[in-house]
């Protein structure tokens, strides 16, 4: 679970509330036609904007941002050492017994490809696809919440034309003035906070997720690259490292 979002999350809505509490309290803030405007409105529009079978995909896909898998980059780095130095050894067919056991995907299928002698420039290019595309859907999904901020947004907008047209028309009713107004205002307001306490912020964590995968993918790729060239697992090891922040390096060879 990413604390951080989590504390995040908690921390804007209960001081929203505690504000609107010490004000007037939550009542006046509470309107139904403004929230079927925004809620419901932003809802259908992103059924307009994508596919039925990513919009199922909805809950899961807030959920990588919440509670993402764990990108254990180091850890990668280690495994890769450690099928370097088998097979600096025993050569690269002596890795071949233990890719059954291996978990990630990714890295089983690139060593696969190259303990069956395929072409380093052929499992390069297979493997940068599987990157490609994997980026594709990751910038897909998280677009449906950047999409949300703005159908929010507009919605909102849209509310407040509404309620200020049902304004006008009614000027010479005072008490139908009130719950006009009310839905000008509440419509923006709804907006503004579903999008940018919502919609924008999950975009920008899914992104960040999206960005520590494909990280984690191209130190894979170049580890599988230098073990089938042959590569000293010292000289692999530091390559490999370069790739993330000196404050999390671990060294295998370090005495």
């Amino acid at each position: 679970m990413d604390i951080g979002s989590i504390i995040g999350l908690v921390l804007t809505i209960v001081l929203l509330l505690s504000a609107m509490i010490m004000g007037v309290g939550i009542g006046p803030y509470i309107d139904i036609p403004s929230i079927l405007i925004v809620f419901g409105g932003t809802a259908g529009t992103l059924l307009i904007a994508f596919k039925i079978e990513q919009m199922k995909k909805f809950g899961k896909i807030f959920m990588v941002a919440i509670k993402p898998p764990q990108e254990d980059q180091m850890g990668t780095i280690t495994k890769i050492i450690e099928y370097a130095t088998k097979a600096r050894k025993e050569g690269i067919l002596g890795i071949e017994g233990e890719l059954q056991n291996e978990e990630d995907r990714f890295l089983k299928n690139g060593l696969s490809l190259a303990v069956d002698g395929m072409e380093p420039e052929t499992i390069r290019d297979m493997l940068e696809t599987d990157i490609e595309q994997t980026l594709d859907r990751h910038n897909s999904n998280a677009s449906m919440f950047g999409q949300l901020a703005g159908f929010a947004g507009a919605m909102g907008m849209v509310g407040t034309l509404i309620g200020l047209v049902a304004m006008l028309l009614n000027m010479a009713d005072p008490a139908a003035i009130g719950p006009a107004m009310a839905v000008a205002l509440l419509t923006t307001m709804y907006g503004a906070i579903l999008g940018n306490v919502f919609g924008t912020p999950i975009q920008n964590l899914l992104n960040i997720r999206s960005k520590d995968e494909s990280l984690t993918k191209i130190i894979i790729l170049e580890g599988i690259m230098a073990i089938q060239a042959g590569d000293n697992p010292r000289n692999i090891e530091a390559k490999l490292l370069s790739f993330i922040s000196p404050n999390d390096r671990e060294s295998q060879f370090d005495e």
